[in-house]
């Protein structure tokens, strides 16, 4: 076991998932700094999901062309400037520059990440473990740095104010970056060395790429939405809104560790079965939810949904980079991960942006209908993925 790619990827998941709660934990303070009204607000966190699409496809590429390690460096080195220009922004553009720039960092650094949980963390897990064990442990930690932001946002902004938070955030980045230097990257170059001019072509036609970026597609959106009108949910059904915010603590909560049990848990050769059943029993809880008339119910799908998704992502994407890495070219990891991103972004910009128009015409509830279908799509993609895996 490399211990100095272990602690930088724990470091850098750390800082990934703080990143994806960034945003939100900083948005009240931010507005007010700024003066900027809801709407650019949502603009900003707008900005911040859709660098992904392209960027992730870039990202990619760039680490199997330049090497991993530069595009960490790279990745690291932008979200530290981002970071500390949204420290000293006082205007609205100067915050969107920030936030592109952090997009920007962020996609090029969970696609390496993402490339490295194998060697990272199967060492820590007993022969014959799947690597979806793996993904799933990182994505903890992922998860673990996102639910932790907030509070210790909170903290901070009471104690040091919002230019020093980002500072000490910049300066937990700078950390991170150290810590890239010191992992022998020498030992995690692919052994093969034959150039592939048609990996576009080559990962396109391929059924099991296609199907788990299409999978991505569908769950990620599933995922946000969820996560953004949990709250409305519970209120529609009478829960006030401190006990409703601290339900979607507990959703999130929940959400993270089924990744910790999932990572402990899973037996081998089991990865296709667990990843239908999840997303079957997605399909049902949604579903749950559009025809919930009680609010204990609706409570109890959201919690549920919680423990549902956390897994579904870990294992959708050790599928993918199994395959790749047995059946393709261990050289095309990366850009298999960009594309794998590239796809579920546009997924993630589009459904939530469809949702909230029937919301808007109908109801929130009657928007998780069309949610549903997003899952019951996913199931349709796992059960077809099961079969082209054997």
């Amino acid at each position: 076991m490399d211990t100095y790619l272990t602690t930088m990827q724990i470091l850098g998941l750390a800082i990934g998932g703080m990143c994806h709660s960034l945003l939100g934990s900083i948005k009240v303070p931010l507005a007010n700094k700024l003066n900027i009204k809801e709407d650019k607000v949502g603009a900003l966190v707008s900005a911040f999901g859709f660098t992904m699409i392209p960027m992730a496809f870039v990202a990619g590429i760039m680490a199997d062309e330049i090497g991993r390690e530069l595009v960490m460096g790279i990745a690291l080195g932008i979200m530290i400037c981002s970071v500390l220009v949204l420290a000293n922004a006082k205007t609205y553009i100067a915050a969107v520059i920030a936030v592109l720039l952090l997009g920007t960092g962020w996609s090029a650094l969970v696609n390496v990440l993402n490339a490295l949980q194998g060697p990272a963390f199967l060492p820590f897990f007993g022969e014959d473990t799947p690597l979806s064990s793996a993904m799933n442990l990182g994505d903890f930690v992922f998860g673990a740095g996102a639910f932790v932001m907030p509070i210790a946002t909170a903290f901070l902004l009471a104690k040091v104010g919002l230019k020093k938070t980002f500072t000490w955030f910049a300066v937990l980045m700078a950390i991170s970056l150290v810590s890239v230097f010191f992992v022998n990257w020498e030992l995690l170059k692919p052994d093969t060395t034959k150039v592939i001019d048609d990996w576009l072509t080559v990962l396109l036609t391929d059924s099991v790429v296609l199907i788990c970026c299409i999978a991505f597609f569908f769950h990620v959106p599933t995922e946000a939405c969820v996560a953004l009108w949990a709250t409305t949910l519970m209120k529609d059904r009478g829960v006030t809104d401190g006990k409703a915010s601290t339900l979607l603590s507990v959703f999130w909560l929940v959400f993270t560790v089924s990744r910790l049990v999932a990572a402990l848990l899973m037996p081998a050769g089991m990865d296709h079965t667990i990843l239908i059943v999840l997303a079957v029993t997605c399909t049902a809880a949604t579903l749950g939810l559009a025809l919930s008339r009680s609010q204990q119910i609706t409570v109890g799908w959201i919690i549920l949904l919680g423990a549902i998704m956390g897994p579904i992502f870990p294992i959708l994407i050790a599928q993918l980079l199994g395959h790749v890495g047995e059946n393709i070219d261990e050289q095309l990891i990366g850009r298999a991960i960009g594309l794998f991103f590239c796809i579920g972004g546009i997924g993630w910009a589009l459904m939530p942006l469809i949702a909230g128009k029937v919301a808007a015409k109908a109801s929130v509830q009657k928007a998780f209908f069309l949610i549903s279908v997003g899952a019951a799509c996913l199931t349709v993609l796992t059960i077809i993925l099961s079969k082209q895996a054997i």
